[in-house]
């Protein structure tokens, strides 16, 4: 059993970077995803979708990368409005041997739950299954690929239990992302003076099939009227890419070697 299972995670996880389990290692590429796009639009708020929101800000966010951190390589998954299937963004990101895969997004609540605020940092990771609605929603977008069976090797989204068996397959990086994602939360609180959700683990594909520190952050709740504003303004969107950047310099000195 064990030399099926050892077997199977080198079937998955092929890609794993040497230096990225090594201490001290610096950061040299960064992916960064805007979640959805083309034909997943994501979640939708009274006048925005989520896709365009993403894209916004995932694109300010490489700009200023490319500005002040000149020697890291940014890498986006997609630059326009496009439908990139979910492994294809891991992918993307084990390819280049990235250091860093960052996954943009929205949030949303159901009718009666619109009040709901704030940003959020996941990490890939298994919980309770009714923790697990989050991911569910993330996940579904798999539907809407071809040959979504063959791609993921019989994944199925609808399925809790397959996120359990993912996030045992990877945790080679969890320490590392779950560091990073504090940090991002703590700049929106520290800079922004954001409503924190706070960081989760929850079973999100695109960060079980990345080989390095992962995480998908959830910039607020299209579904607040409030927030919806924010997140759609050069204001709000230039705050978000300011804390995530922040976040990254601090990452960046914390496990580089002087």
């Amino acid at each position: 059993m064990k030399i099926k299972l050892l077997a199977f995670l080198l079937l998955i996880f092929p890609f794993i970077p040497s230096h990225s389990i090594a201490q001290g290692y610096k950061i040299k590429t960064i992916v960064i995803d805007p979640g959805h796009g083309g034909k997943k639009p994501g979640a939708s708020g009274s006048f925005s979708t989520e896709k365009a929101i993403a894209l916004k800000v995932a694109l300010k966010l490489g700009a200023k990368l490319r500005a002040e951190l000149p020697d890291v390589k940014v890498i986006y998954t997609r630059t326009k409005d496009v439908d990139v299937d979910l492994y294809k963004r891991a992918e993307i990101a084990n390819d280049a041997n990235a250091d860093l895969f960052i996954s943009i997004h929205c949030n949303s609540m159901p009718p009666g739950n619109k009040h709901i605020k704030g940003a959020e940092t996941l990490v890939a990771g298994s919980h309770r299954l009714k923790e697990q609605d989050a991911a569910i929603r993330e996940n579904a977008d798999i539907k809407l690929e071809k040959n979504y069976k063959s791609k993921y090797d019989g994944y199925d989204p609808n399925n809790p239990g397959t996120f359990i068996l993912l996030s045992l397959l990877k945790n080679t990086f969890r320490d590392k992302s779950i560091k990073f994602a504090k940090l991002i939360q703590t700049s929106y609180i520290s800079r922004d003076k954001r409503a924190s959700r706070g960081v989760k683990e929850q079973g999100v594909l695109v960060l079980q099939r990345c080989g390095m520190p992962a995480v998908l952050t959830e910039v607020g709740f299209i579904s607040n009227k409030e927030e919806e504003k924010y997140i759609n303004s050069e204001k709000g969107q230039n705050e978000i890419a300011d804390s995530i950047l922040a976040a990254i310099k601090s990452y960046k000195k914390s496990v580089e070697v002087k």
